[in-house]
């Protein structure tokens, strides 16, 4: 079994309706490592071509990059746990070989993954 993975990076601001400390709009960077997992394919390789890796990586960026994620359609309330979830399950519409998404927000020590 092979696994590959890729980051991306990306900045938003949200807000959390119910914590007090949360409740005003900030800001973060975030920190994506979408994982593939799978064998190679014998006449390539390759488990995938990294450049179409980074192409669907690019779409799932452009949607999050610079936004208040509490706008972005499908996310819910934007939590790390659920905008995780979010980037995972675009990855494996495109990617089926996507196995795991691990975000991080390094200047605040935390990660979550999401897997299935």
């Amino acid at each position: 079994m092979i696994e590959i993975s890729q980051e991306f990076t990306f900045d938003a601001a949200h807000f959390l309706e119910g914590a007090p400390e949360y409740r005003r709009m900030h800001g973060h960077s975030f920190y994506a490592e979408v994982t593939l997992r799978g064998e190679a394919d014998a006449g390539t390789g390759f488990l995938r071509d990294l450049g179409e890796v980074n192409a669907v990586l690019a779409q799932i960026r452009e949607i999050l990059d610079h936004c208040l994620l509490n706008e972005v359609e499908g996310l819910g309330k934007p939590t790390l746990e659920n905008l995780a979830k979010f980037i995972f399950l675009r990855a494996k519409a495109a990617l089926p070989e996507t196995a795991r998404v691990k975000l991080r927000r390094p200047t605040y020590g935390q990660t979550c993954t999401y897997e299935i």
